[in-house]
């Protein structure tokens, strides 16, 4: 058993130099590799995940200015409606004013063919009047003239 333990300390007293060896190559790979390839993962992760926010940040103004945008189309478009409205009230009105206005010309036309009709037919009665009042008397005067008298 002795000759066990002796080579059991020959062994770990060998060992002591690679044990030392290792801890060394880990401590160099910590603060060399591990800890600035932890960092520059860190940075990559931060950006990316920024670059995220950003993209989400980008496509929230744009859903803000296309809606917007949406509801200043939509006030111009109320506002082109309004106007040709506006426009084909005006056209309307103006339509109906020429309307009335020619029916009032008309009107007045057709009071002053009235009175003119009027006035015809008075003179025209006044004529007929004349007329039967002198054949009326030229009647009474043969009918009353002798028989012979007038031959």
């Amino acid at each position: 058993m002795e000759q066990t333990l002796r080579q059991l300390g020959e062994l770990l007293l060998g060992a002591v130099p690679t044990v030392i060896l290792l801890a060394l190559l880990y401590a160099l790979y910590a603060t060399i590799v591990h800890k600035p390839l932890q960092r520059v993962l860190a940075d990559r992760r931060a950006k990316t995940e920024g670059a995220f926010e950003k993209s989400r940040a980008d496509m929230a103004a744009a859903e803000a200015r296309t809606s917007e945008y949406e509801q200043r189309l939509r006030e111009a478009r109320a506002i082109v409606f309004r106007a040709q409205e506006a426009r084909r009230k005006a056209a309307l009105d103006a339509r109906t004013a020429a309307l009335n206005q020619a029916r009032n010309q008309a009107h007045a036309q057709v009071e002053a063919a009235k009175a003119d009709i009027g006035k015809d037919r008075e003179a025209a009665q006044d004529a007929l009047q004349a007329e039967a009042q002198a054949l009326a008397t030229e009647i009474m005067r043969r009918v009353l003239q002798p028989a012979g008298a007038g031959r």
